[in-house]
């Protein structure tokens, strides 16, 4: 791998993004009864971690500073 291997704005945006979706998840389901909607919601914030890595790779900020 790279030394700079990612440790861009893309990937550390990304990450965070799909981080929070988890922890939004991760919430619903410790709930009693699991929160459906919420649940869903930090799936779907999760999954735009992808597009969103892709958007802002075709944006530039995929390149190291190296």
């Amino acid at each position: 791998m790279a030394a700079g291997h990612g440790n861009t704005p893309a990937a550390w945006t990304a990450v965070s993004v799909a981080m929070v979706g988890f922890v939004i998840g991760s919430v619903a389901l410790l709930q009693v009864p699991t929160q459906m909607t919420l649940l869903w919601l930090g799936i779907i914030v999760a999954l735009v971690a992808f597009p969103l890595f892709l958007v802002l790779a075709k944006l530039g900020l995929n390149a190291s500073d190296h």
